[in-house]
């Protein structure tokens, strides 16, 4: 576990996180991947526990610049209402671990202290010897929900 400012940023299993989903229902996941990943590759399903999954590109396809609206475009999807824990998504948890620190910063300076975590190993995981990903860990590899749009 890793200090930005006051606020907490960790790294958890995809089954922890789904636990904590499943639990808690102030909690919120957010899928930094980009918009070609949500609409290609799918995403976690969390309508099982009557919750949807915030998207907000991490880095903008196709050239993967930094996306410099991405703590603001957070900060209003929340308005005022602040969640009990963060979940941050990306394809491998390399995006998501960036962005959970940049919004630990931004709630630390806000005076809030909201526990940011990153969901290790993302949606799809590690390629597989022959490549290929979405069997070897994360998300999808642990049998969690999911779907393709």
């Amino acid at each position: 576990m890793s200090k930005s400012g006051s606020t907490l940023v960790s790294e958890i299993l995809p089954q922890a996180a789904w636990e904590i989903l499943s639990n808690d229902s102030r909690a919120l996941m957010i899928d930094v991947r980009t918009r070609p990943e949500w609409g290609f590759v799918g995403g976690p399903d969390l309508s099982e526990v009557e919750q949807t999954v915030t998207q907000i590109e991490w880095l903008a396809y196709p050239d993967m610049s930094p996306n410099p609206a991405f703590v603001r475009t957070f900060m209003d999807s929340i308005g005022g209402n602040v969640p009990s824990h963060l979940l941050f998504i990306c394809r491998s948890g390399a995006r998501s671990l960036s962005a959970a620190y940049a919004v630990a910063d931004a709630l630390s300076a806000e005076g809030l202290d909201v526990p940011c975590i990153n969901v290790v190993n993302g949606f799809e995981g590690d390629c597989d010897a022959q490549g290929r990903r979405g069997a070897l860990n994360g998300w999808k590899a642990s049998g969690l929900p999911w779907r393709q749009t």
